[in-house]
């Protein structure tokens, strides 16, 4: 890579950083994580620069899609499951902050696969064709998954108390 194309991607890397964290967080449901996903996708990006500064954003996207997905299937072959212990409950009078507690913990709870299609699907305002291309599966899977992790937030979040309002669609 020469000077200017580093230049260049380093310019790409401090304007989107924000943006493309975010989504790795919401993708993976950690900051840790969420932060080795984005360096994961950046470092790749860097490889390829030269090929892809017409749509960086895009390709970077691409494969922050594509490495959490593989790391869904990574850990599904893995025998042993390790959870956490459960968080505190949070405290205070404010009613939106518990709602936007319960409403993070639901989606934590929700599968990967489920949680990615909801993240493409609403997050990123993606088409289920296009989701299922990301994805690797059909887009009646895609509406199922869709449907399955709606009714399944709602189920939770009924029984917080939250209305079926503040779910989405």
């Amino acid at each position: 890579m020469n000077e200017r194309d580093r230049q260049e991607f380093a310019k790409f890397a401090a304007a989107r950083s924000g943006t493309l964290i975010r989504l790795a967080y919401v993708l993976t449901g950690d900051q840790h994580a969420a932060e080795d996903l984005l360096q994961t996708a950046l470092t790749r990006a860097a490889a390829r620069w030269g090929r892809i500064h017409a749509a960086p954003e895009a390709y970077v996207r691409q494969i922050m899609y594509r490495e959490q997905v593989s790391s869904w299937r990574r850990r599904a072959r893995r025998r042993e499951v390790t959870m956490s212990d459960p968080p505190d409950q949070a405290a205070g009078p404010v009613a939106s902050a518990e709602a936007r507690l319960d409403l993070r913990e639901a989606l934590r709870a929700l599968p990967a696969g489920k949680r990615a299609v909801l993240v493409l699907r609403y997050l990123e305002d993606l088409p289920e064709a296009q989701v299922a291309d990301i994805l690797g599966c059909s887009v009646g899977t895609v509406r199922s998954q869709t449907h399955k992790a709606i009714t399944q937030l709602r189920s939770v979040l009924a029984s917080a108390d939250l209305s079926s309002n503040e779910v989405g669609p």
